[in-house]
């Protein structure tokens, strides 16, 4: 994976979403972490962070969530993992890693449990979760190249392990990619260089959600974004396709990390999962981990006895574009007497609301690839990408 130092740095924010998990928080949750840093079962040479039907894996829990209306009124909704999904999802996390070496080390940590359960764990309702270990970019060597980090490294752990679960894990079984930040980025040359160039890959290709990635498309026909085969997804059940964008409260300011292009060809490319294929404003339902409100931009507390919070109705959501700039627009509704923990752009306007890509629209990310699963393990059904 060529180094490109804009979006390198790009990538660092990712990171506190898990390292202030471990520090103190004010809400209350029955939410219990596991917090052994005990290497779990490798298959094939692959240490897997989240594997389906293991023992403590984080990408499978309680999933019991505290619903906040506008009016201060609540109720429990008690979701749970699929007991036998049709589809799987392929999970690769942010930069969380703070050891002061270039890579991180090949093991699993509390920053690892922690954002695998904020940003995968919900998935488990719609799909079975394969999260790889990887020697990621780590958040010191993002700022100090004396370090010696190695993209290569990061990429080459996804790739063998993307060919480990396509040889012994998937069975034929179509399968969402899921990425946010440095594993988007690490996806999107996946994507670029594997899958889009394996009609039998694509096959399996439900979708790509690689969000915080700087996701390219092409301006016109006779330009040319990241991928060839791959579509922006048109629809809640279009498949074979990608589902990509920055979220951001105003339009990104110039310089911005993310949401701008400066190439007269390409764009940042932008799907609403609520509303994929279309320029429409649609209502987006955040959900976060009780204990974790804070560590992705949120302002105020919450108390709660379930392991998640929803706060339906608080905000809308748009793609946008306005020159260089293209981005997923997030506007809260300001419903009045509406008390509830607002997200902001915790890192300044150039960042946006990059910490709350994931779960700003989780509710609606995993309904669509509910209607995705459905669409593609029809009998017949064709994809937009074979």
């Amino acid at each position: 994976m060529r180094r490109r130092a804009p979006i390198v740095l790009a990538i660092t924010a990712a990171g506190l979403l898990a390292l202030a998990g471990c520090g103190s928080h004010t809400a209350t949750t029955t939410r219990t972490v596991t917090t052994t840093t005990a290497k779990p079962p490798a298959a094939a040479g692959t240490l897997w962070l989240c594997f389906p039907g293991r023992a403590g894996d984080p990408c499978s829990g309680n999933l019991a969530t505290t619903v906040i209306r506008a009016d201060g009124s609540r109720s429990i909704q008690k979701p749970k993992p699929a007991a036998d999904p049709p589809i799987d999802c392929f999970y690769v996390y942010p930069t969380v890693s703070n050891e002061k070496t270039g890579n991180a080390p090949l093991q699993v940590d509390l920053p690892l449990l922690f954002v695998a359960q904020a940003q995968a764990e919900r998935f488990s309702q719609v799909c079975k979760v394969y999260a790889p270990v990887y020697r990621q970019v780590t958040n010191p060597a993002l700022t100090d190249p004396s370090l010696h980090p190695n993209d290569q490294e990061a990429y080459g752990d996804v790739l063998a392990a993307w060919r480990d679960y396509l040889a012994h894990d998937n069975h034929g079984r179509g399968v969402v990619l899921i990425g946010h930040s440095q594993g988007a980025y690490i996806l999107k040359h996946l994507v670029k260089t594997v899958i889009d160039r394996s009609p039998a890959e694509r096959r399996l290709l439900v979708s790509a959600i690689l969000l915080g990635g700087q996701v390219l498309g092409a301006n016109t026909p006779a330009d040319s974004g990241d991928f060839a085969h791959v579509p922006t997804c048109s629809s809640p059940s279009a498949t074979g396709c990608v589902i990509a964008y920055s979220s951001f409260d105003r339009k990104p300011p110039p310089g911005a990390m993310f949401g701008r292009d400066a190439s007269p060809a390409t764009h940042v490319l932008c799907v609403n999962p609520s509303a994929p294929g279309t320029a429409a404003t649609r209502p987006v339902t955040p959900l976060f981990p009780t204990a974790l409100m804070s560590l992705v931009g949120a302002t105020g507390n919450v108390t709660a006895k379930t392991p998640w919070v929803a706060f339906p109705d608080q905000y809308t959501a748009r793609c946008a574009r306005s020159g260089t700039a293209s981005w997923l627009q997030i506007t809260q509704t300001h419903v009045p007497g509406d008390k509830r923990p607002v997200v902001h752009a915790m890192l300044g306007p150039g960042w946006g609301l990059h910490l709350t890509d994931v779960n700003i629209a989780l509710a609606d990310l995993v309904g669509v690839v509910g209607s995705e699963s459905r669409a593609f393990t029809k009998p017949g059904a064709k994809h937009s990408s074979g």
